[in-house]
């Protein structure tokens, strides 16, 4: 049986992703293209070792005898459902063969910067013209436009420029990026809808475009309800930790045993949690009395709240607000997260065989009903593809 034949086609079975991209932002992109039935050829340059985050360890796999691949963990983490071909662009043969790869694709994927590809003459303007049909996303750290379009992009540069985080950490505390490389994830997201919006175009006229999407535009358009509320009132927002800047009490709280997160979000739900604390006659108080209010006078409420909290540990808050219908959870570490009953149930860690062993894996959220996600591939180790490909009369159309 041949390995294709043990998947159901996917959504996008059939599209040619061209994947030029590395790092995190492109390859978040293309992975879940690939997920969802993309045939992706992961473009790699030899010379450097490929896509940078391959020395971005440990960890890494190690074979049998312990010897670590250049399966990062990191990259291993955007990197399944394709294939490396080791290509120097560089080159002349190089350039030529991506152009015959480029011929044949639907999607070209890039995060040069700007203008880097003109030189080897791979950018979208010496390529459409022969290639009509070509969607062509370019990801960049400020966009293909605008005065700061030659500068490089990374995630921690875009979450200071774009913001996020003068509103992220403390509030007498530094400004705090987030945990992980968000921007670029969600750059990459951004950048599949717009390639998939695309696609759907090129599929019902015939033509191809580019696609600019940029890390710091990304950013500034998650900052959502903290970014509107600044240009409705011109007021600078604050750094509030864990706390939520329309809504209270919402946020982190000190129990006995640990922490607990809380998330009342109207006034019924108020009033019920404040029976578990016997603290009923604070729902007539003016001050806390709706939303607004406690908003105003969020240090008093929580001033109260929280020795309150403490004389109960996690466990018994968690059991009483679910009992009561208000929104509580715990604050887990991954060993818990990745051994819950809920994450076994979502299918979110999967397990793959790979050159040189087995990979763990973060599972992909999309659950659909007729054309289910699928992995087909690991991660490959660098230019693993190269011969099969190149020397295939279709290089895409090689069996996953």
């Amino acid at each position: 049986m041949a390995a294709s034949d043990m998947f159901p086609p996917g959504a996008l079975d059939g599209v040619k992703v061209l994947d030029l991209s590395r790092i995190l932002a492109g390859p978040t992109c293309t992975q879940l293209l690939g997920d969802l039935g993309a045939t992706v050829l992961k473009i790699e340059n030899p010379k450097t070792g490929g896509d940078d985050t391959r020395q971005w360890g440990p960890p890494y796999v190690t074979d049998s005898a312990g010897n670590p691949s250049d399966l990062s963990a990191y990259f291993m983490a955007a990197n399944r459902n394709k294939r490396s071909v080791a290509v120097d662009i560089a080159t002349t043969d190089g350039q030529q063969l991506i152009r015959r790869l480029a011929a044949e694709a639907d999607i070209l994927i890039e995060n040069f910067k700007p203008g880097g590809l003109a030189k080897y003459g791979l950018d979208y303007a010496s390529l459409k013209e022969a290639h009509p049909r070509l969607i062509y996303c370019s990801i960049s750290g400020y966009g293909q436009t605008g005065p700061n379009s030659h500068k490089p992009g990374y995630d921690l540069m875009a979450q200071g420029y774009g913001g996020i985080m003068s509103l992220t950490g403390e509030p007498d505390g530094a400004p705090m990026k987030a945990g992980v490389g968000i921007a670029d994830v969600m750059c990459g997201m951004y950048a599949c809808v717009g390639i998939l919006a695309a696609l759907r175009h090129r599929d019902q006229t015939g033509e191809g475009q580019q696609i600019d999407v940029a890390l710091v535009d990304a950013q500034i358009a998650w900052l959502i309800n903290e970014g509107v509320n600044y240009l409705t009132t011109g007021a600078l927002p604050q750094r509030r930790g864990n706390n939520h800047p329309n809504i209270v009490p919402y946020g982190v709280y000190e129990t006995a045993d640990g922490h607990v997160i809380l998330a009342v979000g109207n006034d019924s739900q108020f009033k019920r949690f404040l029976g578990f604390l016997n603290l009923e006659g604070l729902a007539e108080d003016p001050r806390f009395a709706s939303n607004p209010a406690r908003i105003t006078h969020r240090d008093s409420l929580n001033s109260i709240l929280a020795p309150a909290l403490q004389r109960h540990s996690t466990t018994a808050i968690i059991a009483a607000m679910e009992e009561r219908k208000v929104p509580a959870g715990p604050v887990q570490t991954l060993d818990a997260v990745f051994a819950s009953d809920q994450v076994a149930a979502r299918e979110m860690a999967i397990q793959m065989e790979a050159d040189p062993g087995r990979v763990h894996l973060i599972g992909n959220p999309l659950k659909l009903s007729r054309t289910p996600v699928t992995y087909r591939r690991p991660p490959p180790l660098c230019g693993a593809d190269t011969e099969a490909v190149l020397s295939a009369a279709d290089p895409f159309g090689l069996l996953d």
